[in-house]
C-alpha cells in the first residue's frame, strides 16, 4: 500500500516542554516560601501578597496546573501524533491553547496574591478565569478529538483513554464545581452553601487529584516507560480493566475527605466503600508499570530516566494505597487535619507527578533535539537528590502528623486536656517543619539541574519543527465487529462511543452522591436559631476568604471528645445553610474557630491579628498590618447581600437598603468596645478604626458558632 508523507508538529511540543520547566521551577520556589514562613513567619512581613493565605494556593495551582498540567500537554501533544499517525487536527488550535493555558496562569499568579480567590480548594480563580479555563479546555479537547478522527491508525491506544477519561472529567468537574453567582468583576458567591458546597468542592478537589494528577500521568506513564525501556506494556487486558474499573470508581471517592463533619452519614459511608475499592484498579495500573521494565533492570540501573520512572510508579503505589486506607474511619480521625495528610499529598505529587515529568522530560530532550542527554551524571544527580529530597520532606511531616493527633487527643486522669493550649502542639513540630523546607530545597535543586542539563542538551542539538514522517492512509472503519475481535479492541474503533461511555462511567457516581443532597431537604436539618450574617459580618467573612485564613484553620468540629472539649460543642449541618462558600478548611496549623464567638473580646482579636505573639507567644501566625489601615470597601455590600438573597439567603428588602446603615452601627459599636483598652486609647485614639477592614473582621470572628447554644438540636 502506498504511503503518505505528513509532518509532526514538534513546535507545540516545544513550547509546553519550556513551560514545563519554567513553571515547574516557579511552582517549586513558591511552595519552598511557603515552606520557611512555618519557621520564620515574619521574613516577609508587611506585604500582604506574600502572606501564607495568599502564597499557598498559588503554590498548590502553580505546581497542579502550571507545571503538572503543561507537563501533561507537552506528552499528549508528542505520544497522540505518534500513536494516531497523524499531525495533530489544528496547528492554530494547538497555539490558542499553549497560550490561552499560559495566560491563564499569569492571571492566577497576579490575582491570587491580591487575595482575589473563591477559596475553594485547589480552584480559587475567581469567574472570569473558570471561564477562561473552560474555553481553552474545549479548544484543547476539540484538537484532540479532531486528531483521533483523522488519524491513520485503526485502534486507540491505552494512553488516549486515559486523555480522553481527563478531558471529559475535568471539563464536567471544573463546571459544575464553579458555578457561581458574580457580584463583581473578580467577586463571585458559590451557588452551593455549607454542606452541599462542601460535598461539590470534594468531589471535585477529590477527582482533581484522580482526573488531572492521575489519569492523565497514567497515559503518559502508558506511553513513556515502554518507549524507553523499548518493551511492550506488560498486559493489554490489564490496561483494559485498570482503565475502566479506575475511572467508574474514582469518581465515588471525594466524601472520605468529609468524614466525621456534618456531611450525611450515607454519603460518609459511601464514599468510604468506593475508597477502599480503588486501591485494586490503581495498584492493578502500578504493577502494569512496573511489569513492564521486567527484564530491563540492567537497564534501570544505568538509566537515570528509569530511575525517575520507577520511583515515580512506587510513589503512585504508595499514595493509592495510603489514600484508600485514610479512608478507614479509625485511621481519618487520625490523619485528618493533621501534616499527615500534607505527607501523603506530597508523595504522589513529588514523586508520581514530579518524576514521571522529570524522566518524560529527558527522555524527549533528546528526540527534539535530536541529540543525547547532555549529561547522564548530571541526570543521575538530579534523580538521586531529589530523592533525598522526597524523603526528608515526608518522613518529618508522618512523624509531626502522629504528634499532632496523639497530642490534640491527650486527657489528663481528672479528664482535663493535657494540651488545653493548641500552640503547644505547633511549636512541638517545628523541627519537622524545618526538616521539610530542607527537602523542598533538595528537590528543587534536582529540578534546576534539570532545567540546566536540557538547555545544554538543547544547545547541543537541533531542533526539527516539522518532522517529516510517512504511513498509509486509513480505511474506511467499519462499525460492525470483526470476525475474532474483542468488543475493547471494536470499541477502540469507535471514538465518540468510546467517549461517550467514558462520560458515563465518570457521571453516574457523582450524580448519585449529589443530586440527593442538593434536593432533599431533610439531608440538612434545619436550626431555627441560625440568622444571616450582618452586612458588616458579610465583609468580613470575605476579608477572612480573601487572606486565605482557612488554609490554616478549619471550621468544623467533629464528635469526638477531645474536640468538643477543646472546642465546644460539635458542629451540626443546619449551621451553614448561609455559608456561601463552605469554609471547612482540611488542615489545622491553628485551632478550629466554629466556636470563636465571644471565647475573647475584640481588643484581644485586635492585638492578635496586629501580633499574633502579643497574645500567644511562639505563634508562627504571620501579622496583618494591613487590615489596620486599609479601609473597609462598603461599595459593593448592597450587592453582596442582594446576590445573598437570589442564593436564598432571607434578607429583608429593608435589610437590604438599609445594609451600609447597619454597617456603620455595628463597626461603631466594636469600635466603642475596643476603646475600653486604654493601650487601644493611647494608641489608636485618634483613628477611625471603625472604617478599617480590621473592624469587618472581627465582627465576623465574633459571630462564629454562636446562633446555637451547647447540646441544641437541629428542628426539621
Amino acid at each position: 500500500m502506498e504511503k503518505e508523507q505528513f509532518y509532526y508538529d514538534n513546535k507545540i511540543v516545544k513550547l509546553f516542554l519550556i513551560a514545563t520547566i519554567a513553571w515547574g521551577i516557579i511552582g517549586m520556589a513558591v511552595g519552598l516560601m511557603v515552606a520557611f514562613l512555618f519557621n520564620f513567619p515574619n521574613y516577609m512581613e508587611g506585604i500582604s501578597w506574600l502572606s501564607f493565605g495568599r502564597l499557598r494556593p498559588l503554590h498548590t495551582n502553580a505546581v497542579i496546573f502550571a507545571f503538572v498540567g503543561n507537563g501533561f500537554f507537552v506528552g499528549m501533544y508528542y505520544s497522540m501524533q505518534r500513536l494516531l499517525k497523524t499531525r495533530m487536527f489544528s496547528d492554530t488550535l494547538s497555539k490558542i491553547h499553549f497560550w490561552g493555558w499560559q495566560l491563564i496562569i499569569v492571571a492566577a499568579a497576579i490575582t491570587l496574591p491580591l487575595g482575589l480567590t473563591s477559596s475553594k480548594e485547589y480552584a480559587e480563580l475567581e469567574w472570569p478565569i473558570d471561564i477562561a479555563i473552560t474555553l481553552v479546555w474545549v479548544v484543547m479537547g476539540i484538537n484532540m478529538i479532531g486528531t483521533i478522527l483523522k488519524r491513520r491508525q485503526r485502534h486507540i491506544y491505552v494512553a488516549i483513554w486515559f486523555y480522553l477519561a481527563t478531558f471529559v472529567t475535568i471539563a464536567v468537574l471544573h463546571i459544575f464545581n464553579n458555578l457561581e453567582l458574580p457580584v463583581s468583576a473578580f467577586k463571585s458567591y458559590s451557588i452551593y452553601a455549607g454542606v452541599q458546597d462542601a460535598l461539590v468542592q470534594w468531589w471535585y478537589g477529590h477527582n482533581a487529584v484522580a482526573f488531572f494528577l492521575t489519569t492523565p500521568i497514567l497515559g503518559l506513564m502508558y506511553y513513556f516507560v515502554p518507549k524507553a525501556a523499548n518493551r511492550p506494556v506488560y498486559s493489554y487486558r490489564l490496561s483494559i480493566v485498570h482503565f475502566w474499573s479506575l475511572i467508574f470508581i474514582y469518581i465515588w471517592a471525594g466524601p472520605h475527605h468529609l468524614l466525621y463533619t456534618a456531611l450525611p452519614e450515607w454519603a460518609q459511608n459511601l464514599g468510604t466503600v468506593f475508597s477502599v475499592m480503588l486501591i485494586f484498579p490503581s495498584w492493578g495500573g502500578m504493577i502494569n508499570g512496573l511489569l513492564t521494565l521486567r527484564g530491563a533492570w540492567d537497564k534501570v540501573r544505568e538509566s537515570a530516566i528509569l530511575k525517575f520512572f520507577v520511583v515515580a510508579i512506587t510513589g503512585y503505589g504508595m499514595s493509592t494505597f495510603e489514600g484508600p486506607m485514610l479512608s478507614f474511619k479509625n485511621l481519618n480521625a487520625i490523619g485528618h487535619y493533621t501534616d499527615w495528610i500534607v505527607a501523603h499529598v506530597h508523595i504522589g505529587t513529588l514523586a508520581w507527578n514530579g518524576f514521571m515529568i522529570s524522566g518524560m522530560l529527558y527522555w524527549l530532550a533528546t528526540k527534539i533535539w535530536k541529540t543525547e542527554l547532555y549529561s547522564q551524571k548530571l541526570a543521575n544527580t538530579h534523580f538521586w537528590i531529589g530523592t533525598l529530597g522526597i524523603l526528608f520532606y515526608a518522613i518529618p511531616l508522618y512523624v509531626a502528623g502522629f504528634t499532632q493527633a496523639s497530642m490534640w487527643k491527650q486527657f489528663n486522669p481528672d479528664g482535663t486536656l493535657v494540651y488545653g493550649n493548641f500552640l503547644e502542639t505547633v511549636t512541638q513540630i517545628l523541627p519537622m517543619y524545618a526538616m521539610r523546607a530542607f527537602g523542598g530545597t533538595l528537590y528543587l535543586i534536582g529540578f534546576i539541574l534539570l532545567s540546566y542539563n536540557i538547555y545544554k542538551t538543547a544547545k547541543k542539538g537541533a531542533t526539527v519543527e516539522d518532522e517529516l514522517v510517512e504511513a498509509a492512509p486509513l480505511k474506511k472503519i467499519t462499525n460492525a465487529r470483526m470476525a475474532g475481535e474483542g468488543w475493547h479492541s471494536w470499541l477502540e474503533r469507535r471514538t465518540i462511543l468510546f467517549t461517550l461511555l467514558t462520560t458515563l462511567a465518570i457521571a453516574v457516581g457523582g450524580a448519585v452522591e449529589i443530586i440527593p443532597l442538593l434536593m432533599v431537604d431533610s439531608n440538612i436539618p434545619k436550626i431555627t436559631s441560625i440568622k444571616p450574617y450582618t452586612p458588616l459580618e458579610l465583609e468580613g467573612r470575605d476579608i477572612y476568604i480573601r487572606e486565605g485564613c482557612n488554609n490554616c484553620h478549619s471550621q468544623m468540629i467533629r464528635p469526638f471528645r477531645s474536640e468538643v472539649e477543646r472546642y465546644g460543642e460539635y458542629s451540626k449541618a443546619g449551621e451553614y445553610v448561609y455559608d456561601f462558600p463552605f469554609l471547612w478548611g482540611s488542615r489545622r496549623t491553628g485551632p478550629d474557630v466554629h466556636r470563636l464567638g465571644g471565647k475573647y473580646n475584640d481588643n484581644w482579636h485586635f492585638n492578635h491579628m496586629l501580633d499574633p505573639r502579643s497574645t500567644s507567644p511562639g505563634s508562627i501566625m504571620p501579622r496583618y498590618p494591613w487590615l489596620y489601615t486599609n479601609n473597609l470597601n462598603t461599595s459593593n455590600t448592597q450587592g453582596k447581600m442582594e446576590a445573598m438573597v437570589k442564593l436564598g439567603v432571607p434578607y429583608t428588602q429593608s435589610e437590604v437598603d438599609k445594609g451600609l446603615f447597619l454597617l456603620r452601627n455595628q463597626a461603631e459599636a466594636i469600635e466603642k468596645n475596643l476603646r475600653q483598652d486604654p493601650e487601644y486609647v493611647k494608641n489608636y485614639g485618634d483613628s477611625n478604626m471603625q472604617e478599617k477592614e480590621i473592624v469587618a473582621l472581627i465582627a465576623y470572628l465574633q459571630r462564629l458558632g454562636t446562633d446555637i447554644k451547647k447540646g441544641e438540636t437541629a428542628q426539621n
